[in-house]
């Protein structure tokens, strides 16, 4: 059995079926963006960090943002024979891991990426079919490259397919 392709935060890979499914772990306040061709079977995932490179002091690394990662990740993906136009996205995470008395918009972390990454892909036209975004837990995910299986687990909800 091929071996799962990580992800790490601020990352993405793409791949194509038979070489595995592609995982990451641990998703707080950051957003998984899967994207798949069901025709060709190529897959990306992408564990996106901020919402925004405009905003931001260092963008040495183009795959933390919302706004630059999901365009490097869409041209890879092209570049291994994916049709743009039959690209769909699932995306996972965007949690409000931790309460504050007085929450500016600035601390709303999770919400804002979840924002980010649904109008990026909007520009891009790229249909998101399954969202599984906000809430106050934790998440690993997993794209299973061989159907566009997005599996999505927490430590207190269990496990489920989307």
């Amino acid at each position: 059995m091929p071996e799962l392709i990580k992800v790490g935060m601020a990352d993405y890979q793409v791949s194509k079926a038979g070489t595995g499914g592609i995982i990451t772990y641990g998703l707080g306040s950051c957003v998984a963006i899967a994207m798949y061709d069901t025709s060709t079977k190529i897959g990306g995932l992408a564990h996106i960090m901020l919402p925004d490179s405009t905003q931001a002091r260092s963008v040495e690394n183009l795959a933390k943002f919302a706004d630059t990662a999901i365009k490097l990740m869409l041209e890879d993906m092209l570049k291994l024979g994916a049709n743009k136009s039959r690209l769909w996205a699932k995306i996972a995470g965007g949690s409000q891991m931790f309460s504050f008395d007085k929450m500016s918009e600035v601390m709303k972390i999770g919400e804002r990426n979840a924002v980010s990454t649904r109008n990026v892909l909007k520009e891009l036209g790229v249909k998101i079919i399954a969202d599984d975004t906000g809430g106050n837990y934790g998440r690993t995910v997993e794209l299973c490259l061989d159907n566009g299986i997005f599996k999505i687990r927490t430590m207190n909800k269990g496990e489920k397919e989307i």
